[in-house]
């Protein structure tokens, strides 16, 4: 957001007296408030003020002269860096302007009472100047620093829900900054599911690693979050690029090995010692025991892998045709990985049907054929323990 004296001054420009409302004045007050219009767009203030002196000492005035007078002073002294006297000038001309002119003179109350630092005040005469039908993006987001200011982190929420809500509605993207908005207000406000809900948001229409990181970092901490889905968000951050620590690569090596996919395992190890998180330190030669663990593993695996197929395929339900197809999977045997997984999910018996549609929608967005297939088949998984949120996640990864 923009900082409150750069949106004041914008809107201290924007009161600036122009040569059409100069006309509609006699020559000896228009000519000096026209003078002082253009002094102030130089940045002159000092001089501009003098100009409107001259013009208030004008006798009989009308009430459209003193008006203007009235608008020129604020404009002035809103420029020159004096809240107060453009406060008085203001108010002294609300009553005598028309509808647009009291929006438009509200709206310039809101932000010099904000330079003064009176909260209340200002977030009254934004009301006032909202009523008027006045809804320009400086008085709005004048009103959300002034929700930030006293705290009233629920209608900045509600604000910024309802115009994410409003976008999407429309088919269009919402704002980032709508989202990070609401995002902090939940924060703030210990709406942590809440919260998570809207980070999914950020990845999906703006997917920055920040936000990834964000993420990933929570989505274990979510009410009912399975612990069996410990390998899937360290591959979730492996492909958004959040894997850094060590440790986590560690982890998730031996992860896949536990889950006999040794092919995956090694690349991970390579990925670590290509990028230095692993081959380094006082544990490198752990490090290196555990990729020659993988590379033996890897061995035997592609030995029994028909074998085991054969035997799975035998068997009275699907669960180990689903692991060994997405073993296929990460050797680089994509379709063969597929048909084992659909084979199995066709048995009808498996134990986690759901998961098991988490690993064939995975397996087809890395088949070119089968990518947009892929997409819809992680779209439609459900479930509250997290196998639906990976598969989102993987949908935008996937994209």
């Amino acid at each position: 957001m923009k900082t409150l004296r750069a949106l004041t001054l914008a809107l201290a420009a924007a009161g600036v007296l122009t040569l059409a409302h100069a006309q509609g004045l006699r020559p000896e007050i228009g000519k000096p408030l026209q003078q002082a219009s253009e002094l102030l767009k130089a940045g002159k203030t000092r001089d501009a003020l003098a100009k409107v002196k001259e013009a208030e000492a004008v006798s009989g005035k009308t009430g459209a002269e003193q008006l203007m007078i009235g608008r020129m002073e604020a404009a002035v002294a809103q420029r020159g860096g004096d809240p107060g006297t453009a406060v008085r000038a203001r108010e002294a001309s609300y009553g005598k302007a028309g509808g647009a002119e009291q929006a438009q003179t509200a709206e310039s109350l809101a932000f010099s009472y904000a330079q003064l630092r009176d909260w209340n005040k200002s977030m009254q005469w934004a009301g006032k100047a909202q009523q008027h039908g006045r809804d320009s993006a400086q008085l709005r987001q004048l009103v959300q620093y002034l929700q930030a200011q006293t705290g009233d982190y629920e209608a900045i929420g509600k604000a910024a829900a309802a115009d994410i809500a409003a976008a999407e509605r429309a088919g269009r993207r919402p704002d980032e900054g709508d989202l990070l908005r609401l995002a902090d207000a939940q924060q703030r406000q210990g709406q942590t599911t809440a919260y998570v809900g809207t980070l999914e948001k950020l990845l999906a229409y703006y997917p920055k690693k920040d936000y990834w990181g964000a993420y990933l970092g929570r989505l274990t901490r979510k009410p009912g979050f399975s612990d069996r889905f410990a390998l899937d968000v360290l591959r979730l951050k492996l492909a958004s690029d959040t894997l850094e620590k060590t440790e986590d690569y560690m982890e998730m090596a031996q992860l896949a090995l536990q889950e006999k996919l040794p092919d995956e395992a090694l690349k991970i190890i390579d990925k670590g010692f290509a990028n230095g998180a692993l081959g380094k330190g006082p544990e490198a030669d752990r490090h290196q025991r555990l990729k020659d663990l993988a590379i033996k593993r890897r061995a035997e695996r592609k030995d029994a892998i028909a074998g085991d197929a054969s035997a799975a395929m035998a068997a009275k339900d699907g669960n180990e045709l689903v692991n060994i197809g997405y073993a296929y999977v990460t050797m680089g045997e994509v379709d063969r990985g597929i048909e084992l997984i659909e084979k199995g999910i066709a048995t009808d018996s498996l134990k986690r049907p759901a998961d098991a549609k988490l690993r064939l929608g995975m397996a087809q967005l890395q088949s070119p054929k089968l990518k947009a297939k892929g997409q819809q088949t992680l779209r439609k998984l459900k479930g509250d323990d997290g196998v639906a949120e990976i598969g989102r996640l993987w949908t935008v990864l996937g994209r």
